[in-house]
C-alpha cells in the first residue's frame, strides 16, 4: 500500500501522464484487493479501468464523448472582438507560471537587458540634455505648454522616431532603450515624457511599421521620425472608455469627393468612407498633423465584399481635412501635455487611408489590441519606474538631511517604514520591466505581462508617491519651483486611469486573457468546441484531468514539506523564494482548474475572484522578475535587502489572494479541501520583516553602490540652486559634518558654548577653540545647503490667475 501510495505521489508529483499514474494507482488497488482476499473483482476493475484510459475510440465513447457534449453547452459564447483580444499577442513567461512548475532554467537563460552603445551615448547626450532644459514648474504653471525650444529640440534629436526604422529616417532603439529615455525625462517632467512617449507606443508609428502600406511608410514614417508631422491616436469616445470595442463612432463605405489637403489634389468617385466620431481624451490632439482613428466600419452597398458589418478599423486622417475638428483641449490634473477632443461629421476619406489599405478594413481591433500591449510594457511602466526611483532618491535624502528632536526623520521607526516600502516597490516595478522588455526585445507581445505591468506598476508608483508626500510633509504640500513632487501627486489618476483604467485591468483583464492563453489545456479545450473537434477535445480533456491532478498532489507535498523538496538553481541566499514561487505556482495552477471547474462559464462574471487569481499570477511574475534581476545584476549582496524585501512582499500577496479567494470561493466544500491541500500546516508566508525596510531605509539615505543600481536613470541636475540638484551635495555635506554636530551638541551639553541660539553656537565654537575653521566652514556650507532642502516657495499674494484665454469655455 505504501509503494502504490509513494509511486502515485512521485509520478503525479513530477507531472507524468494521466494515463501513466493513474494506471499505477489502479493496478496497485487491484492488487492489494486481490491478495487481501477480497476476490479477483478489484483486479479486473483496475485491468478495465486502464482499457478505458488506453483505448481512444472507447474512451472516447465513454468518457470525453459527453463530457464534450456538455462542454459545448456551457463554454460562454466569446465576442469577435473578445476572440481577437485572446488572440493578440503572445504567451512567454507567464506561461510557465501557470504550469505549476516554473523553468528557472529557461528564466535565467533569458538575456539581460542591456543598452547598445549608440542607445547608451542617446541617453548620456540628448536626453540628458532636453532634461536639463526642462523646467517644470514653469512648463505647468505659466506655459501650460513645453516650450517652443524644448518641442523643436525633441523633433531635431529624434526623441518622436526612437521606434522607426533606420530606413525610414528613424533610431530604431530597443524597446529597452526606449523606456530608459522615458525613464530618464519622466525623472524630471512628466509633460516632456508623455510627449515623448505617446508617438513611440501609442501613436499611429506601431501600427504604420507593422499593418501600414509600403506607400503609407513610405511617406508617414520618414516624417514622423523628423518631426515633420506630430500624430496622435483617437479610440476613445465619451460613452466607451475601457469598452473600446463598443464605440458608437462609425463609418459608412460609399464614393466621394475629396480633397487632398497635403497636395491640393482634388479627386472624384473615389471608393471612401464617409466617417462620423466624437473623441475625447485623446493625447496630443491639439497640436497632432495626422490622426489615427478608430471607428467602426459598415458597407451596406457591399462595395467591399459581402459583409455589411466590416468591423473596428483604423485609419490616418491628416488634421487640416475637410470637417476635422480638432485643436482644443483638456486639462489632466497635474499636467501640462496636450491631450484633447477630435470630432468630424459625415468626413469623406479615401479607402487608401485606412492603415494597411482596403484588405485591412475590420481587421482595427485586432491591430490594436496588438500593438497596444507591446505600448502598455513601456509607457506607463517606464513612467512608474521613474516615480519609483525619483522618491527613492529624494525621500531617502530629505528624511537624511531632515531632522526633528535632534534626530534625522528617516531614523524614526514609522519614515524608516515608509522609506522600506518606496525603495522595495521600486526594486519591485524596475525588476518587472525589465523582465518584460527581454520579451518584447526578442520578439515577443506578451500581451498579459502587459496588462500585469501597467496595473501593477502604476499602483506602486501611487503607493511611492503617497509614502514621500508623508515623509516631506509641508515641503510636498506647498507647490511651486522648489516643490519636486507636488505635481506627480496630482497626475497620479493619469496613470491609473488610462491605457485601460486600473480596476477593469484587474478584475477583467490579466486574468481573463491568462486563463485562456497560458493555460496548457483550456484554449485547445475551448477551440475544439468552437470547431467540434471531439478527437482533439478528448487529447486535451484528458492531459488537462491530469494536469490537475498532478498540481493536487503537488501542492500537497509541497505544503506539508513547506517548499523543501522543490528544485532551486543555486544555493545561494535567495535559493528558497525558487522554492517557494514553485509551490505558490501548483497552488495557483489548482485553484485556477478549480475555479474554472466549480463557476464554469459564470467565472468571467465573478470579476472579484478574477481578480484574485490575477493578484496570484502578477505576485508570481513579479517575484521571478525581481529573482532574475537579482542574478543579472551579479547577486550583489548589498542588493540583498532590497531583493528579499521584494520578494517576500509579492509571495504574501500571493498568499492573501488565495486566502481571499478561498474564502469567497461559492463551493464551500471544495474550498474546505483545496485549504487543507494547499495551507496544511497554516498560512506559512509573512511580510517583509521591519529589519528589512530598516535595511533598505539607510540604504536610500546615504550614497553607496546600492543606492546607485536602484536609483540608475533618475537626472540629477549639477546646479546646487535647482530643487533636485541641491540634494545630492546637502546629504553628503550634512553626512559629513555629523560628527561636527555632535561635537557642538556636547559642548553645549557639557556648558563650554553658552550661546542658547543653534546657529549662534557655531561662531562661539570657532572663537573658544571647540572646531577650526575647517569645519567651521564645512558647517556653515552643509546648513546652508539644507535650508535650500527644507524651504518652500512664497509668492505675491496679489499674482492669483494666469491668462484667462487659458481656462475660456466652450459651452457643451
Amino acid at each position: 500500500m505504501l509503494i502504490t501510495l509513494a509511486v502515485v505521489l512521485i509520478l503525479g508529483y513530477v507531472g507524468a501522464p494521466l494515463i501513466v499514474w493513474s494506471i499505477a494507482a489502479l493496478a496497485g488497488t487491484g492488487y492489494l484487493g486481490f491478495m487481501a482476499g477480497c476476490s479477483q473483482a478489484w483486479f479486473y476493475v483496475a485491468v478495465a479501468v486502464s482499457v478505458l484510459l488506453n483505448l481512444k475510440p472507447l474512451r472516447r465513447a465513454v468518457l470525453t464523448g459527453p463530457i464534450f457534449s456538455v462542454f459545448k453547452k456551457i463554454t460562454p459564447a466569446m465576442s469577435q472582438t473578445e476572440q481577437e483580444a485572446i488572440n493578440a499577442g503572445t504567451v512567454w513567461w507567464d506561461r510557465d507560471l501557470f504550469s505549476g512548475k516554473p523553468d528557472y532554467n529557461k528564466l535565467h537563460a533569458f538575456p539581460a537587458p542591456k543598452l547598445s552603445a549608440e542607445e547608451q551615448a542617446f541617453v548620456d547626450g540628448p536626453t540628458e540634455q532636453l532634461c536639463a532644459m526642462i523646467d517644470d514648474w514653469k512648463i505647468t504653471h505659466e506655459l501650460m505648454d513645453l516650450p517652443p525650444e524644448v518641442w523643436q529640440f525633441i523633433k531635431d534629436k529624434g526623441f518622436l522616431g526612437m521606434i522607426v526604422k533606420k530606413k525610414y529616417g528613424g533610431l530604431e532603439f530597443s524597446n529597452y532603450a526606449h523606456a530608459k529615455v522615458v525613464t530618464k525625462i519622466a525623472t524630471r517632467g512628466g509633460t516632456a515624457a508623455v510627449s515623448v512617449m505617446v508617438p513611440n507606443s501609442l501613436g499611429p508609428g506601431e501600427l504604420l511599421q507593422h499593418y501600414g502600406t509600403e506607400a503609407q511608410k513610405n511617406y508617414y514614417l520618414p516624417r514622423l521620425a523628423k518631426g515633420l508631422e506630430i500624430p496622435c491616436f483617437a479610440l476613445t469616445n465619451p460613452y466607451a472608455g475601457s469598452d473600446a470595442g463598443g464605440i458608437p463612432d462609425y463609418g459608412i463605405v460609399c464614393k466621394g469627393a475629396y480633397t487632398d489637403p497635403r497636395t491640393g489634389e482634388h479627386h472624384e468617385n473615389v471608393l471612401g468612407i464617409r466617417v462620423t466620431w466624437e473623441k475625447r481624451w485623446i493625447t496630443l490632439a491639439p497640436v497632432a498633423t495626422i490622426l489615427g482613428l478608430a471607428f467602426k466600419l459598415y458597407d451596406p452597398e457591399r462595395l467591399l465584399g459581402d459583409k455589411e458589418d466590416v468591423g473596428i478599423t483604423c485609419a490616418l486622417v491628416p488634421t487640416e481635412h475637410e470637417g476635422v475638428q480638432i485643436g482644443r483641449r483638456h486639462f489632466p490634473g497635474g499636467s501640462a501635455f496636450m491631450n484633447g477632443p477630435t470630432m468630424g461629421k459625415d468626413v469623406f476619406i479615401p479607402m487608401e487611408w485606412v492603415i494597411g489599405g482596403r484588405e485591412f478594413a475590420g481587421q482595427g481591433w485586432r491591430m490594436l489590441v496588438e500593438c497596444l500591449s507591446v505600448g502598455r510594457c513601456i509607457s506607463l511602466p517606464a513612467m512608474s519606474v521613474a516615480s519609483g526611483k525619483m522618491t527613492s532618491f529624494v525621500t531617502g535624502a530629505f528624511a537624511r538631511i531632515r531632522d526633528q528632536f535632534g534626530l534625522a526623520i528617516g531614523k524614526f521607526e514609522g519614515v524608516d517604514e515608509a522609506l522600506g516600502r518606496i525603495g522595495g516597490y521600486t526594486y519591485q516595478m524596475d525588476s518587472a520591466q525589465r523582465l518584460a522588455l527581454v520579451g518584447l526585445d526578442t520578439g515577443e507581445k506578451p500581451s498579459v505581462l502587459s496588462a500585469i505591468l501597467k496595473y501593477h506598476n502604476t499602483e506602486r508608483m501611487r503607493k511611492c508617491i503617497n509614502d514621500a508626500m508623508d515623509v516631506h510633509g509641508g515641503k510636498a504640500v506647498v507647490l511651486g519651483p522648489r516643490n519636486y513632487l507636488g505635481r506627480s501627486y496630482q497626475a497620479i489618476p493619469i496613470g491609473i486611469t488610462v491605457e485601460g483604467a486600473n480596476i477593469l485591468t484587474r478584475s477583467m483583464i490579466i486574468y481573463g486573457q491568462g486563463a485562456i492563453r497560458c493555460h496548457p489545456f483550456v484554449l485547445r479545450e475551448m477551440k475544439s468546441a468552437m470547431a467540434n473537434d471531439g478527437k482533439e477535445f478528448d487529447d486535451a480533456i484528458i492531459g488537462h484531468i491530469g494536469f490537475v491532478g498532478s498540481n493536487f498532489i503537488r501542492s500537497l507535498v509541497l505544503g506539508l514539506t513547506g517548499s523543501a523538496i522543490a528544485g532551486s538553481p543555486g544555493s545561494g541566499p535567495m535559493s528558497g523564494y525558487y522554492k517557494d514561487i514553485t509551490r505558490l505556482s501548483s497552488a495557483f495552477a489548482l485553484l485556477s482548474d478549480m475555479a474554472m471547474f466549480s463557476l464554469g462559464g459564470s467565472l468571467k462574471f465573478r470579476e472579484k475572484l478574477s481578480a484574485r487569481l490575477g493578484d496570484m499570477l502578477s505576485g508570481l511574475y513579479i517575484a521571478t522578475a525581481t529573482l532574475k534581476r537579482f542574478a543579472d545584476e551579479g547577486s550583489q549582496q548589498d542588493d540583498l535587502p532590497l531583493a528579499k524585501w521584494a520578494v517576500e512582499a509579492a509571495l504574501y500577496d500571493v498568499q492573501q489572494a488565495i486566502d481571499g479567494f478561498l474564502v469567497n470561493l461559492p463551493a464551500r466544500p471544495l474550498a474546505w479541501l483545496l485549504r487543507r491541500v494547499i495551507f496544511p500546516l497554516g498560512m506559512q508566508f509573512k511580510q517583509p520583516a521591519d529589519k528589512l525596510g530598516t535595511q533598505i531605509a539607510s540604504l536610500l539615505m546615504q550614497p553607496s553602490a546600492a543606492r546607485q543600481r536602484l536609483i540608475d536613470g533618475v537626472y540629477i541636475p549639477k546646479d546646487e540652486k535647482d530643487a533636485v540638484g541641491v540634494l545630492e551635495p546637502a546629504l553628503k555635506a550634512v553626512i559629513e559634518t555629523d560628527p561636527i554636530e555632535n561635537k557642538l551638541r556636547k559642548a553645549h551639553r557639557d556648558g563650554k558654548i553658552k550661546t542658547p541660539a543653534t546657529a549662534a553656537r557655531l561662531q562661539e565654537a570657532l572663537d573658544k577653540g571647540v572646531i577650526n575653521k575647517a569645519e567651521f566652514d564645512a558647517v556653515t556650507r552643509a546648513r546652508s545647503l539644507k535650508r535650500q532642502v527644507i524651504m518652500v516657495d512664497d509668492f505675491d499674494y496679489t499674482l492669483t490667475h494666469h491668462d484667462e484665454k487659458l481656462f475660456e469655455r466652450q459651452p457643451v
